[in-house]
């Protein structure tokens, strides 16, 4: 893999060269590998096949989790985000101990594995909040919830240069991976100023379906703001919240 240097950038195939546009910018490779067919046929690459259907249902899991969580992601998610998140969930399926490869899949998989992942690499809730918190997932009331004791913000909250304000907010949900629906309530405080008065306790419940029997997920974060003449602003189009999956409770 070649980087394109010069003005001019190229996007194509010329001569056995791929030129191409990624994150790390304008890049150039070889065209080659194996011929597509073969890889679908040819038993010398039965693995490459099972690798292939686990990495894809791994992608498949890991949209259906952002789906359900879009409204708290929006502004929480960092651009590296969907490939850090497939590769957390190609470790589930391979934890699964059920099905043969290649057949291996998120429901008999380890979902808690996903617990503690940060969907904002840039603001991870580790170095973001340091008041302290318990949750919880009680499955049989469908109640997901966070507390959060009083606590002084300016002393609890490492907030970015430029932020005045914050809110904290959280979401849960009950996924089912196999038919692809999920139900997802979410929940968050007003927008509070980063000073020297202790907040009120705080308590944020998502509930879902009771009894529920699909894998259930809990992630808390904060986004922080701006205050200009009045008006909040959103602090530099979110680079810094941080949203963390708290807890996770597989079946």
């Amino acid at each position: 893999m070649a980087r394109q240097k010069g003005l001019i950038k190229l996007d194509g195939t010329i001569g056995g060269i791929t030129f191409y546009k990624s994150q790390d910018g304008y890049l150039a490779r070889e065209k080659g590998g194996v011929d597509g067919d073969r890889i679908a046929n040819d038993p010398n690459f039965q693995r490459t096949r099972e690798n292939g259907a686990e990495f894809g249902a791994a992608g498949k899991a890991g949209r259906m989790l952002r789906t359900a969580f879009r409204n708290v992601l929006a502004s929480s998610a960092d651009n590296r985000m969907v490939g850090r998140l497939t590769a957390e969930m190609v470790k589930v399926i391979q934890a699964d101990v059920t099905n043969t490869r290649g057949q291996r899949n998120v429901i008999d998989g380890e979902a808690e594995l996903l617990t503690g992942f940060d969907f904002n690499i840039k603001g991870k809730l580790r170095n973001t909040l340091y008041a302290p918190y318990t949750n919880s997932i009680d499955r049989v009331s469908g109640a997901l919830e966070v507390v959060i004791p009083s606590f002084v913000p300016a002393n609890m909250i490492a907030a970015p240069g430029g932020a005045t304000h914050f809110k904290i907010e959280s979401a849960g949900s009950e996924i089912d991976f196999e038919n692809e629906t999920f139900s997802t309530e979410t929940s968050e405080t007003s927008i509070i100023a980063l000073d020297g008065t202790a907040t009120a306790a705080i308590t944020l419940t998502n509930t879902i379906t009771a009894n529920s029997t699909h894998p259930l997920f809990l992630v808390l974060g904060l986004e922080f703001f701006q205050e200009v003449n009045g008006q909040m602003y959103s602090l530099k189009n979110g680079m810094f919240n941080c949203l963390n999956l708290v807890n996770v409770n597989g079946v």
